[in-house]
């Protein structure tokens, strides 16, 4: 083991076997990111939790007794943190996680293992929530191949379908949070999001690992249904 900068032990993974490079590379960032080890000493799912913490203790927007939906929510770090600061955790707010993989129970969440591209997603939901949500929030990140212009188009087309989801079950005044990347492709993304929130701003907290093209994009204030064409 060396020091890294910061003078912290760094962990070298060794090659060799059936391990891909980027596999030992994943791996190594893994066992040396501080946020992975902070998430296990304070009992989150994911180092995203983190993310999600700066992101609301900037913009205030997880308010308690609201309802939260989300997507892509496995392992649940996100549902954590939504289902604590609205307090679903003690009966107050409400907090439905979706995914297609399973995901073990959290306290204050309720989890729904559906397709929220399907077409009777919506309906489901909002009768699951007894209601349209406050928040719809997304950390989900398209499958990629290694064609940067093929990803790129993943990426944003995943969140134009979540922006589109979240205008179908979102109370008016209501917020979308959804994972980008940095590219060149977010126009037509940009400008839905406009067309239909009166706030729109691209945010990268600090735990958002630095050499990442990663960045969220945040949505508040929804027109309602009746801006919609």
């Amino acid at each position: 083991m060396a020091k890294d900068t910061t003078g912290r032990l760094h962990v070298t993974v060794k090659t060799g076997g059936k391990r891909k490079l980027s596999s030992k590379l994943w791996l190594e960032r893994q066992l040396n990111d501080p946020y992975v080890a902070k998430a296990k000493r304070d009992g989150y799912r994911s180092r995203a939790a983190y993310k999600l913490i700066e992101i609301d203790d900037k913009y205030h927007f997880l308010k308690h007794g609201m309802a939260v939906v989300d997507l892509g929510a496995a392992p649940g770090g996100w549902s954590q943190i939504a289902a604590r600061r609205v307090g679903a955790v003690n009966g107050k707010g409400k907090v439905v996680a979706i995914d297609l993989l399973e995901m073990p129970e959290i306290p204050g969440v309720e989890f729904a293992q559906l397709d929220f591209l399907a077409e009777d997603a919506p309906e489901k939901l909002i009768a699951m929530m007894g209601g349209r949500a406050d928040v719809v929030m997304s950390d989900m990140a398209a499958n990629t191949t290694g064609h940067r212009k093929t990803d790129q188009l993943r990426i944003i087309g995943l969140v134009e379908t979540a922006a589109a989801f979240a205008c179908d079950v979102l109370s008016p005044g209501g917020t979308f949070l959804a994972k980008v990347f940095q590219s060149g492709a977010e126009g037509e993304l940009l400008a839905q999001l406009k067309r239909d929130f009166s706030s729109v701003r691209h945010v990268k907290p600090a735990s958002s690992r630095q050499d990442s093209s990663e960045r969220y994009v945040l949505a508040m204030g929804f027109r309602g249904q009746s801006n919609r064409p």
